[in-house]
């Protein structure tokens, strides 16, 4: 990308109406323009939707990447145009509905949303339109892509190495560079996001409007993996985060990567996940203000069901005998809604087996699984999902090299 003649101090722009700056030009992409005016919105927008405060400063921090982010949105919309590829009033019309839906509004609310706020809704609406717009070329690039049996038997034959280990919810936000004279600038920005998250910015707003991962339009949510599926050093900050953590920005293959871990469970199969089982529970109340010879006592007579219980029917007499209150049949549940911290035993657990003792709602108690049900078509649902995990990776790496090739060839001229 050529970048020419930085004409005016740009946080004076940002920070400051000035008369007549609607024809202030911010940059020039090709044969389309960014203004001052277009700049100045979608930085209010992004604010606002990231949960950010407008400052001065906070403008400044984030007005080079934004300025990128129209620059690139120009480019896309116009490959689109070349290429005949249209958005549909409807099919903005129903991305409306679902921001409307994501801020808890009523979708004939979201216009005085954004008025309220300063933000003019044709800024909202182009951002989306290239958005739209950029999904549906990726999505004809990926008509001649084949996903071969043999790719997903490798995977589910991983998958299946896997079982028993940890599984990560991963969300990114990737920053490109493709220009090594750009690292400095990327890292600089990604530190600024990495600050504005521990200030109480939202990861998944940030990397609506940042990232420039396919994965940015659903909050940069990657789903389910494990490390070594991310592979590299994506894979190794994951290994180093605990659930509810955010690495510091790294560089990585291709630019500068903040990751999220939201949560995380061992890997016992996407079908034992989906499983829905029958459980029973007998559990020994003890307030969390018990001292530790209450505690120990619970924790005994728990041990005394698990060296005794050899059926649900065992363990439901159990339960009426020693803890009518606390004990009984908890009906069918489905693995993956249980609690984190349950997922493990409960996917693993043989029916008609008693778990160990564990810390229940309440007190102590043990829990068996009397019946398993697997999830219907589990075997064809796991290579569907596998195959869809597949095709967004190319997606991925289609969306990259597409976006790199438009900025090489454009002429690029920023002003601000």
């Amino acid at each position: 990308m050529r970048r020419l003649a930085v004409l005016f101090p740009l946080l004076l722009l940002l920070a400051s109406p000035v008369l007549g700056q609607e024809t202030r030009i911010a940059a020039v992409v090709n044969d389309d323009l960014v203004s001052v005016v277009d700049l100045q919105q979608r930085i209010r927008l992004v604010l606002v939707s990231s949960n950010l405060e407008d400052t001065p400063q906070n403008r400044q921090r984030v007005a080079t990447q934004v300025l990128r982010s129209l620059v690139d949105e120009k480019l896309e919309l116009q490959e689109a145009k070349r290429l005949g590829v249209k958005v549909g009033d409807e099919e903005l019309d129903e991305a409306l509905g679902r921001i409307a839906t994501q801020n808890r509004l009523p979708k004939d609310r979201l216009d005085a949303y954004l008025k309220d706020r300063g933000i003019d809704k044709a800024t909202l609406l182009e951002q989306i339109r290239a958005t739209l717009a950029w999904g549906k070329l990726i999505r004809r690039k990926l008509q001649s892509v084949t996903i071969s049996e043999d790719e997903i038997d490798e995977t589910l034959a991983r998958q299946k190495e896997n079982m028993g280990q940890p599984l990560s919810r991963v969300a990114e936000i990737f920053l490109a560079v493709d220009d090594p004279r750009q690292d400095d600038e990327v890292h600089r920005f990604a530190e600024r996001l990495f600050e504005q998250m521990k200030q109480g910015a939202q990861f998944p707003a940030l990397a609506q409007q940042f990232s420039q991962s396919a994965t940015a339009a659903v909050g940069g949510d990657i789903g389910w993996v494990s490390p070594d599926q991310l592979g590299g050093e994506v894979g190794e900050a994951v290994r180093r985060l605990n659930p509810g953590e955010v690495s510091p920005p790294f560089r990585a293959v291709g630019g500068y990567y903040i990751v999220y871990v939201v949560d995380r469970r061992v890997a016992a199969g996407s079908a034992a996940q989906d499983a829905v089982v029958q459980l029973v529970q007998v559990v020994f109340p003890v307030p969390t203000t018990a001292p530790d010879s209450d505690k120990q006592r619970a924790f005994a007579q728990a041990e005394e069901i698990t060296a005794t219980a050899r059926s649900c029917g065992e363990m439901l007499r159990l339960g009426r005998e020693r803890a009518p209150q606390t004990s009984g049949d908890l009906g069918r549940v489905k693995v993956g809604e249980m609690p984190a911290e349950l997922r493990e035993t409960i996917a693993t657990l043989p029916v008609a087996q008693p778990s160990k003792p564990l810390p229940l709602r309440g007190g102590i108690g043990v829990l068996m699984v009397c019946a398993r049900d697997a999830p219907p078509g589990a075997g064809s649902t796991d290579r569907d999902q596998v195959h869809e995990t597949l095709l967004r990776q190319r997606a991925e790496t289609i969306a990259r090299r597409y976006l790199r090739d438009l900025r090489r060839t454009a002429f690029v001229d920023v002003r601000v």
